[in-house]
C-alpha cells in the first residue's frame, strides 16, 4: 500500500457519499448546501485522485500492477454511479447510460481475462480522452440539477438531444434571449445553458466509448490471443504422438 493506491482507494470510498449527496436531500437539509453544488464538489475532488494517483505514482517510481488494475475500476465506479444518479434525476437518457456502463463492464472483463494472464492493457489514449469528456459531461449534467430537486429545466428530455438542431429547445431560445437581451439572467438560464452543454457532450462521451472499446478489444486479441496460438503448437506435436 503505498499513497497513489491509498487515493485509489479513496475514490472507490467516496462513490456512496457521492450517490447519497445526489439522491437525498441531505446536503441541504443538514449542511444548507444546495444539492448540485456539495454533489460537484465531491465528484470533482474524486476526479481529481484519479489525476494525482498517477502522477504521484509516475514521480516516485511506484506503478504497480495493483495500481493499474484497481485505478479503471474506481473510475468505471465513479463514473458509473454519477451517471445512474443523473438518470433518476431525468438528466441523462438511460440508453446512453446504458452504453457507457455496458461498455466500462466489457472492457474491465477484458482487462480482467488478460491479467490472468500476466498481460496487463494500460488505459490507451482514447480512453483517457473518454474519461476527461465523462468528467466534464458528468460535471455539467450534476450543475444542472434544479434547487428543488424537481424535474429538469428543459422540456425535451427522454428524446436523444438535438444537438445540431438545439436552436428547437424553447426552453435554451429563451434563455439565450435573456443573456442577449435587456433582461436579467437567473441561475436557471446558466443552468439550460449547462444542460445543453452536458447534452451534448454526452455524444462525444458514447462515441468515444465505442472507439476506446475497440482499442481495448484490439489489444486484448493481439496480447493473449497470439500469445497463446505459440502454446497450442507447440503442444500439438506431443498430443499427435500419443494418439499414434
Amino acid at each position: 500500500m503505498n499513497l497513489p493506491n491509498a487515493l485509489t482507494l479513496s475514490r472507490i470510498f467516496i462513490v456512496p457519499l457521492l450517490v447519497v449527496v445526489l439522491l437525498t436531500p441531505v446536503s441541504e437539509n443538514w449542511l444548507g448546501v444546495p444539492q448540485y453544488v456539495l454533489g460537484v464538489a465531491i465528484f470533482v475532488a474524486a476526479a481529481l485522485t484519479d489525476y494525482f494517483d498517477g502522477k504521484i505514482a509516475r514521480s516516485r517510481k511506484q506503478v504497480s500492477k495493483l495500481g493499474k488494475l484497481l485505478d479503471p475500476i474506481a473510475d468505471k465506479l465513479l463514473i458509473s454511479a454519477a451517471l445512474i444518479s443523473l438518470v433518476e434525476h431525468q438528466l441523462a437518457p438511460a440508453w446512453a447510460v446504458v452504453i457507457i456502463v455496458g461498455r466500462e463492464f466489457a472492457v474491465t472483463g477484458l482487462r480482467s481475462i488478460a491479467a490472468t494472464d500476466g498481460v496487463i492493457i494500460s488505459a490507451s489514449r482514447m480512453g483517457k480522452f473518454k474519461m476527461v469528456a465523462q468528467v466534464v459531461t458528468v460535471g455539467l449534467l450534476i450543475l444542472s440539477i434544479s434547487p428543488a430537486g424537481g424535474l429538469p429545466h428543459v422540456s425535451n428530455f427522454g428524446r436523444p438531444f438535438p444537438a445540431i438542431q438545439f436552436w428547437t429547445v424553447p426552453e435554451l431560445r429563451l434563455a439565450w434571449s435573456h443573456f442577449t437581451g435587456p433582461e436579467h439572467t437567473s441561475w436557471t438560464d446558466w443552468q439550460v445553458l449547462l444542460y445543453t452543454a452536458g447534452r451534448a457532450m454526452l455524444w462525444v462521451v458514447v462515441i468515444s466509448s465505442m472507439f476506446s472499446m475497440y482499442g481495448y478489444f484490439r489489444a486484448f486479441f493481439s496480447g493473449v490471443i497470439r500469445r497463446e496460438k505459440p502454446a497450442k503448437t507447440a503442444t500439438a506435436p506431443a498430443i499427435q504422438y500419443h494418439e499414434q
